[in-house]
């Protein structure tokens, strides 16, 4: 998997995947033209949208109605490091469900796959691109 961002003007970033694409900015306080969510809100979204897959197919799988979903996903800022904490996700089932397939989809949604790398923090290796001037040594 791999996603490309390109600066579009300011704080507003298009990312791009495959042949998707979609926009990334910042509010008006913070500089941007809030043409789009932030970064944060969007690593809260993929984990919105990986929960609704997760219950959408599991409901899928048993016959049962799974037009309707809606998730939820909320988060705190925290710092030391500036960081997101404390996520809730709220999945509503549009069917009832006995106690059993209740258990069933709380436990299918737990093998979401974004909100597992968040649980066990992955290797994030940063490096650093600049163009080489001429006349100036590395």
């Amino acid at each position: 998997m791999e996603v490309q961002i390109n600066q579009v003007e300011g704080v507003r970033f298009s990312v791009k995947t495959r042949t998707h694409a979609i926009i990334c900015d910042q509010p008006a306080a913070n500089g941007g033209t809030d043409e789009g969510m932030t970064p944060p809100e969007l690593l809260l979204a993929s984990l919105g949208a990986c929960a609704a897959f997760y219950a959408a197919e599991y409901l899928r799988t048993r016959n049962l109605s799974h037009e309707g979903i809606s998730v939820s996903v909320a988060a705190e800022k925290a710092k030391n490091p500036a960081r997101l904490d404390n996520f809730s996700i709220r999945v509503d089932c549009p069917v009832d469900l006995t106690p059993e397939k209740r258990e069933g989809l709380l436990r299918s949604i737990e093998h979401c796959l974004v909100k597992n790398t968040l649980l066990s923090p992955p290797k994030i290796e940063v490096s650093l691109e600049v163009p080489i001037q001429a006349g100036m040594g590395a």
